[in-house]
């Protein structure tokens, strides 16, 4: 099965609830009118891409409508998809790993899948030919370092860790300097699971950053938000206070084959200007890529 039919089953359930509502809206209209529109934009928070992301794509869908005088509903769902996937590139969403070595960074709350999507992203590199190692910066969840030289063996990754209630900063250190050492491609750092409100925890996360700032200067830094889909609307959140501790160059989406939910995705660029850099689609390893806006809207709709 190719990536674009992967994503395609994977946004499966996104699609029923949006692709086969708007189908359904447009056959039902045979003029464009206000009427339509607010059918379509009911459609669309219905889909989880929330209502200020709404209200824009409802915005640029008309202005688009009157300056091509399209006058059949149905040509309209073409218009649509123009205007999504040009939200969702609306800022760079081309992973920046052309240094070497380059450093992916993972954060996020617990259960939203980094350590998975660490493994997968070694995965994804390895297969590649690139030289791969771990930080496993997460020190406070009892076996964690343990669970991720699992995948370390399992995808032919090195790893750096350390003990468990070590100073996860230090972890951090340790991997980019054996990175340069070792001639690694590509530095990919797991950390600990942490809420917004745990103010050391954050405060940790700040330490984290800015020793992979100092370290990996002049490298290329990916600083990556993992988000469970299946959370929807409470992705954004996370999004924002996260946002405040470390410069965050984009998001990972996994569980995407599980939810509904899938149109976050455009309210994370729309309303965080966040671009959405990877998106996992499944559990295998290879259910992992990164991400294309073109694509991601044609598996909506089509």
């Amino acid at each position: 099965m190719g990536f674009f039919e992967k994503i395609k089953k994977g946004l499966s359930k996104t699609k029923s609830a949006l692709g086969g509502t708007l189908d359904s809206v447009l056959s039902a209209f045979g003029v464009i009118n206000d009427d339509l529109y607010d059918e379509l934009e009911e459609a669309l928070i219905m889909a989880d891409i929330g209502v200020e992301t709404t209200l824009k794509i409802i915005s640029d869908l008309k202005l688009r409508v009157r300056e091509k005088k399209i006058k059949d509903a149905q040509a309209v769902k073409e218009e649509l998809k123009l205007v999504m996937t040009d939200m969702l590139e609306s800022r760079e969403c081309t992973v920046a790993l052309n240094t070497k070595p380059s450093v992916i960074l993972l954060i996020g709350v617990n259960g939203a899948g980094k350590t998975t999507t660490a493994a997968k992203l070694a995965h994804l590199y390895i297969s590649r030919g690139k030289k791969v190692i771990f930080g496993a910066a997460d020190t406070f969840r009892a076996a964690a370092g343990e669970q991720l030289e699992t995948w370390a063996k399992r995808v032919g990754a090195d790893i750096i860790k350390s003990a468990q209630g070590a100073d996860p900063a230090s972890v951090v250190f340790d991997t980019v300097n054996a990175a340069k050492a070792r001639d690694a491609d590509i530095v990919i750092c797991d950390t600990a699971g942490r809420l917004h409100n745990k103010v050391n925890l954050m405060n940790e996360l700040k330490k984290i950053y800015k020793v992979i700032s100092a370290q990996a200067a002049g490298c290329d830094i990916e600083s990556l938000l993992v988000l469970d889909a299946t959370t929807g609307q409470n992705a954004l959140n996370q999004a924002r206070e996260f946002n405040k501790v470390t410069d965050l160059t984009g998001a990972v989406l996994t569980k995407l084959d599980g939810t509904a939910k899938g149109g976050m995705a455009l309210a994370l660029m729309c309303e965080h200007g966040l671009p959405i850099k990877y998106i996992g689609v499944g559990e295998q390893m290879d259910d992992m890529q990164e991400f294309n806006a073109r694509v991601f809207v044609n598996a909506l709709f089509d």
